[in-house]
């Protein structure tokens, strides 16, 4: 058995509770309001809700690039870059790209991964031994599912998948489609493939949002890298009213994978609330890939986040929520416990 006590942001609601973590044999086995003098905040660790982690290859060489220099398929400089990468200087640049997620709080991502089969292969070798479980979200030939989570499609416009969908369906596995990004064009197609996941949704309207609604699709957003490739910015408000909405850090290429950063980037420039922003970055991405985590209650698995309330950061803050989602950084990170 472990304790983790402090300030709890506990449950769905995140409500600050003076109190107490126990955990037991890998779970949560309660939260309790108890007296304690920790200054700790205590809170479900990240789920990253979209990446590109092979992009590692290439961090900061798409700057000042447009979206199709920089990441379209198949000539962009992003992917004339992964065609060259040696397999084990891929594999290293992903593993120390997770080391930095994972103390930076995250301990799962839904990637979309390049590449096919060798490329879900590599990485899962890359995440062995490094905290964080990746979702992965593989490509190319529908064969992929036999080592990938789920199928991740570039976007409508580009292919019809409609035999990509057809494997998922078969196999019970998630299918997850980019749209809304440069235009509007591609999101009714990407909707007619009835996806479980939308990446971006940047340019969506109100017709689009109904029939997310409609169909109940769940939404992953990435304003800073819709900023860092001058897309336009994702009406979060708007989608959170539809929908699901969860909250991912994109191409490592353009930006670090920092929830910290995604989050107070989010936090300050959308009309949302902190505890929004909190559940985006954790319980939704969780939800989404279907994994046990997220929310601080009893019963979950024990993916737990550790930041020190007293660090010349954070000491004083009044509201522990906005701390989190606005303040706290990488050097707050007391403890992630898996």
């Amino acid at each position: 058995m472990e304790e983790l006590s402090g300030t709890v942001l506990a449950g769905e609601s995140f409500a600050p509770v003076r109190g107490r973590v126990i955990v037991e044999d890998g779970r949560i086995a309660a939260v309790e309001e108890t007296d304690t003098d920790s200054t700790d905040i205590v809170l479900p660790a990240f789920v990253n809700a979209h990446t590109h982690l092979g992009d590692s290859v290439a961090k900061d060489a798409a700057v000042g690039l447009s979206l199709d220099e920089a990441v379209a398929p198949p000539d962009s400089l992003k992917h004339r870059r992964l065609a060259a990468a040696d397999r084990d200087d891929l594999v290293s640049a992903m593993r120390r790209t997770l080391r930095f997620m994972r103390r930076t709080g995250t301990v799962s991502t839904l990637d979309f991964r390049e590449s096919g089969v060798a490329g879900a292969r590599a990485l899962r070798d890359a995440a062995a031994d490094t905290g964080v479980d990746p979702f992965v979200f593989g490509s190319g030939d529908p064969s992929v599912l036999d080592v990938a989570d789920g199928y991740g499609a570039s976007g409508a416009n580009d292919d019809d998948f409609a035999a990509e969908r057809a494997a998922c369906e078969e196999r019970s596995r998630p299918f997850a489609i980019h749209a809304g990004e440069p235009d509007a064009t591609d999101i009714h197609p990407a909707l007619d493939l009835d996806p479980d996941l939308l990446v971006h949704m940047v340019h969506a309207e109100r017709e689009h949002l109904e029939r997310v609604a409609d169909q109940s699709v769940p939404v992953a957003v990435c304003p800073r890298a819709n900023a860092v490739l001058d897309v336009g910015t994702p009406p979060i408000r708007e989608l959170l009213d539809h929908t699901t909405v969860a909250l991912g850090t994109d191409n490592v290429m353009l930006n670090q994978p920092s929830m910290f950063r995604e989050m107070a980037t989010a936090a300050k420039r959308f009309d949302v609330t902190d505890r929004e922003v909190l559940r985006m970055a954790t319980a939704a991405g969780a939800e989404i890939g279907g994994l046990d985590c997220g929310v601080v209650e009893p019963g979950r698995r024990a993916a737990l986040l550790v930041l020190d309330g007293d660090s010349d950061n954070l000491s004083g803050t009044e509201d522990p929520v906005a701390a989190v989602v606005r303040r706290a950084t990488g050097l707050d990170v007391k403890r992630v416990l898996v």
